[in-house]
């Protein structure tokens, strides 16, 4: 639904009252129609623009949160990849990042695109990308629906990772593994960068 339909109803409840307070202190006659019926107006105008106020509060809070439960579904379904990916840029005696990071902190994206950039992955990490891909890409595709929910964007870019995804699972030598690494990166990037 448009939030400024959504938001309509208060405006009107919201500008009614205002004007039959601008009445209601502006008619002085005796016996006016103010005397009965306005501030019983007024009251209910004020009572329609809070409660709209507050049920539309709600409905939005409750759709921000399962936009973000969606959010943190798809990108938690790349968890193992960018797990992996990790792993094989760790340096001796250092500690692979905390699960949470790797699925919330669309930063981390970052660094291991300059990693990917300037260093290279050695022959274990490469087979267990590949490996990692091919379990997941089922998943990952099948996660196109959930990305559609959250807008037509989303949708496209999740199918560009998945689609990076498959291509990373056919490689077959180190140049187009890290190439198609790479893209699968950006892809995540570029959909991590939308808004829901």
């Amino acid at each position: 639904m448009n939030k400024y339909l959504m938001y309509a109803p208060m405006a009107v409840f919201g500008l009614t009252a205002f004007f039959l307070f601008q009445y209601f202190m502006h008619q002085n006659e005796p016996f006016a129609f103010r005397d009965n019926l306005v501030p019983e107006l007024i009251g209910f105008c004020l009572e329609g623009f809070f409660w709209i106020g507050l049920l539309s509060y709600f409905q939005k809070s409750r759709e921000m949160q399962r936009k973000n439960e969606l959010w943190l579904s798809l990108r938690g379904s790349l968890r193992s990849f960018l797990s992996y990916l990790d792993i094989g840029f760790l340096d001796q005696h250092a500690e692979p990042m905390p699960s949470v990071v790797l699925e919330k902190d669309p930063k981390i994206i970052q660094r291991f695109i300059n990693q990917i950039e300037s260093q290279e992955l050695d022959l274990e990490s490469m087979v267990y990308l590949k490996k990692t891909c091919i379990h997941s890409l089922g998943l990952v595709r099948d996660l196109v629906p959930v990305a559609a929910q959250l807008s037509a964007n989303h949708m496209r870019w999740w199918i560009a990772i998945t689609d990076s995804m498959r291509h990373l699972a056919d490689s077959n030598d180190r140049q187009k593994l890290e190439k198609n690494t790479l893209i699968l990166l950006k892809n995540i990037q570029e959909f991590d960068a939308l808004e829901y």
